[in-house]
């Protein structure tokens, strides 16, 4: 789970993180009492997105060379100027694709007088099951890009959850960043303050880029973005309480309802299948064959008829499926409780696209029989190479 830069700041607050003051906006109208509560002189107006590359990302429909997603300005008026053409307008970023999002709320906040911008970053290490840092003096910048062309830029390390953070992990950030003396000694509270909050929230990446070097001497987290294990949120209903609905896919808010594992996807065929492996296999198998798949969904090994039939109203909700592959070896999950599910489903929302059902495993011969009973214009698959070769055939035969 996700969250805007506002509510990261106000997270990290809560921790003793050194961040700059600011007021959230939903209404253009909102903005000049904004403006007048931090006082200025230097304000910063922020879109609010779920995406990185604000300040360099366009608004659709504006005048070419017009002014990105994040502006500064010491206009009280232009403050009130920007709310009113970004609220409501659809910022383009390199992360968002050409769709974009649509900006429902800006952070006004007061400006910072920056000596050195810095890159900082937390995340779980899949590999020694640890957290780990990454830090950069390359702040400001995509930390892809200086991966690639200066990795000898970036020092990463990991904190053994045995110790915890420890002394010696903030003078690692300290020189790393190139700092000495009190801006060493305040990286280092800065770092234990980091792991902290990381750690007691249960998120999955921190990511603080740029942290700032101000020219009061002094570190300043300037920019945040937080993501939370979903796994943990049920130990953390005030962080649940901050999600934004409108930021996330429709389809991917209602397959969480069932607890679905559900990713929307560019393609034309939808997939339903059980087990994140074979789910996999399958999105790769039809793309060897032409086509592009429509959603990752794995409905589980242990699915309800009701899970079923929801995974597959959701598949068929989407406008740019043109075909659906039903791909399911039975284990926990019996190919008759599928069977049935697919059945109730199409019944419910109709079928105006080919379908394609590949069963095996526990149940099989009844799940067959069940499809074959039902009456419907389905075309059974013997093995996942025949039932991809069938639903791209049918896509590309229209």
């Amino acid at each position: 789970m996700n969250i805007h830069e506002y509510q990261a700041k106000a997270v990290l607050k809560e921790f003793g993180l050194p961040v700059s003051r600011g007021v959230p906006i939903f209404k253009p109208e909102e903005a000049a009492a904004a403006a007048d509560e931090l006082g200025g002189p230097v304000w910063v107006v922020k879109s609010q997105i779920h995406a990185g590359g604000r300040g360099k990302g366009t608004f659709k429909g504006a005048p070419e060379g017009a002014k990105g997603g994040v502006r500064v300005t010491k206009s009280k008026d232009e403050v009130v100027q920007f709310a009113r053409e970004m609220l409501g307008q659809t910022l383009v970023t390199v992360q968002t694709g050409e769709a974009g999002k649509q900006v429902n709320r800006l952070y006004i906040e007061e400006g910072a007088s920056i000596a050195a911008e810095f890159y900082l970053s937390m995340l779980v290490d899949r590999e020694t099951g640890r957290v780990a840092f990454v830090v950069s003096t390359e702040g400001g910048m995509d930390i892809e890009q200086v991966a690639h062309d200066s990795p000898e830029k970036i020092v990463t390390f990991s904190v053994d959850p045995a110790t915890g953070i420890m002394p010696h992990h903030g003078r690692a950030v300290a020189k790393a960043l190139g700092l000495s003396g009190p801006q060493a000694k305040e990286a280092g509270a800065l770092t234990e303050k980091l792991y902290a909050a990381f750690t007691a929230k249960d998120m999955s990446m921190l990511e603080i880029n740029p942290l700032v070097l101000t020219g009061e001497g002094g570190l300043k987290c300037l920019d945040a973005k937080i993501s939370f294990d979903s796994n943990a949120l049920y130990r953390h209903p005030e962080i649940v309480a901050l999600r934004d609905e409108t930021e996330e896919d429709a389809k991917e808010i209602e397959a969480s309802k069932y607890d679905l594992a559900y990713i929307a996807l560019d393609g034309t065929i939808g997939c339903m299948v059980n087990g994140a492996g074979l789910a996999m296999a399958t999105l790769d198998i039809i793309k060897l064959y032409g086509e592009e798949p429509a959603n990752f969904l794995d409905v589980g090994g242990g699915a309800s008829e009701e899970k079923v039939t929801a995974a597959f109203k959701i598949i068929t909700a989407d406008p740019q499926v043109k075909g659906i592959l039903v791909n399911i070896f039975g284990g926990i999950m019996k190919c008759d409780v599928i069977a049935r599910g697919v059945i109730t489903a199409v019944k419910a929302v109709g079928l105006e696209v080919p379908l394609v059902v590949r069963l095996e495993g526990t149940n099989v011969e009844e799940g067959k029989e069940i499809i074959r009973n039902s009456g419907l214009n389905v075309i059974p698959a013997d093995d996942l190479d025949d039932a991809a070769q069938k639903i791209v055939a049918a896509v590309k035969k229209g």
